[in-house]
């Protein structure tokens, strides 16, 4: 009984009264704390880099009061130039504050160099199988008299004999010379 007495008195419902003002008040106060520290209102399009040198993009994003982190590409795209910048995060168009990192993928120079492996003495189709997995292309063939008929005697690259082990580009021609099976 005395429970809903005290529920029904003036110090419970002014209680409940003020209560609900200093929420409200608390709620009012920390959104327009929150939307002043945050920058709320603002919102930067991030621009399209792509193909952008460094020098380029860093003066793009400075510009525009964004910062950038570098992060270098293992795999050569020959469609984008050297040291240029073949992917960014976020993407362009998407809406940033100042201040937002940018991260950059750049271009290698050029295909990595990759060791020659031993492949003489091996059959054409196990020779091309295991150039092409490694990242090799194949190009001409050259016969040579050789009692061996499709079995590989030389490798070339631009016209020099390779040896196991010499270091060329991924996604180079390689030229073979194989043997014509005659005695």
């Amino acid at each position: 009984m005395q429970i809903i007495e005290y529920l029904k008195s003036k110090i419970f419902i002014r209680t409940i009264i003020l209560m609900a003002v200093i929420v409200i008040a608390s709620v009012f106060i920390l959104k327009m704390l929150l939307s002043y520290t945050t920058n709320h209102d603002q919102k930067i399009t991030v621009p399209d880099l792509s193909k952008m040198t460094l020098v380029e993009a860093e003066k793009t994003l400075k510009n525009l009061d964004l910062n950038f982190k570098v992060q270098d590409s293992a795999s050569f795209n020959p469609e984008y130039p050297p040291n240029s910048i073949i992917d960014q995060v976020p993407e362009p168009g998407d809406f940033v504050k100042e201040n937002r990192k940018i991260y950059l993928t750049t271009n290698p120079s050029g295909y990595r160099k990759m060791a020659i492996p031993d492949v003489l003495n091996k059959t054409k189709r196990q020779v091309e199988t295991h150039l092409k997995s490694i990242g090799f292309k194949i190009g001409k063939y050259q016969f040579v008299p050789d009692i061996g008929k499709n079995v590989v005697r030389k490798m070339k690259y631009k016209g020099k004999v390779l040896k196991k082990g010499d270091l060329i580009p991924k996604n180079s021609v390689i030229d073979l010379v194989l043997g014509d099976g005659s005695l």
